[in-house]
């Protein structure tokens, strides 16, 4: 009984990602596009999320200044969510829904995207993050689910959404490290050329 239970979230988790290759890789190229035209100018990628999300925005960041499969310089990006004294004393002096936005606007310059990622699109320090991002003239690229809750409305038309079509967490998470992973490989193909990945 067990093993099946087991079974059933591989199948369903391919399924889910059988199901939205066409849908998303239009705006995971689009997302590409924005890292791209950032990193080659200078600029850098600011990523923020809560929970799992927030352990995505850090795999992202560390893919991005070390590296994903090949050789490459260095691409700017910082992950939000790790300094625990700015955290801490954002969430203890002003409220938890600063978080990130303060980071935001102390960090983050004309040029530069937002990652934010919510599985709901409700998260109100991420919601917070992509208006402190508009206000410093940056693009945003969202990881959201669920169809895109509050996200949908904040977003400009500049920006880019990347919505899983699934209800359930953890499901919309396996996608999202899915399509980070897409972003990284997508920017160091357009940076170094098209080169198949050893296994």
């Amino acid at each position: 009984m067990l093993e099946q239970r087991i079974q059933q979230h591989f199948i369903d988790s391919a399924d889910l990602k059988y199901q939205s290759a066409q849908a998303l890789s239009k705006p995971i190229a689009a997302a590409v596009q924005a890292i791209l035209v950032s990193v080659t100018s200078g600029g850098k990628v600011l990523a923020c999320g809560n929970g799992g999300s927030a352990a995505d925005a850090q795999h992202f960041a560390a893919e991005f200044v070390g590296r994903f499969e090949r050789e490459r310089p260095e691409l700017g990006a910082i992950a939000l969510t790790t300094d625990t004294s700015i955290l801490t004393a954002i969430a203890n002096d002003y409220d938890f829904n600063h978080v990130f936005s303060r980071q935001v606007r102390a960090l983050g310059s004309s040029g530069d995207v937002l990652l934010a990622i919510t599985t709901s699109g409700n998260s109100a320090n991420v919601l917070a993050a992509v208006e402190a991002a508009h206000e410093r003239d940056m693009t945003v690229v969202a990881l959201t689910g669920r169809g895109g809750g509050k996200m949908t409305s904040a977003l400009r038309e500049t920006d880019v959404h990347v919505c899983v079509p699934h209800e359930r967490t953890a499901r919309i998470q396996e996608v999202h490290l899915l399509v980070l992973h897409c972003l990284c490989d997508g920017v160091d193909s357009q940076l170094l050329g098209d080169q198949e990945t050893s296994v």
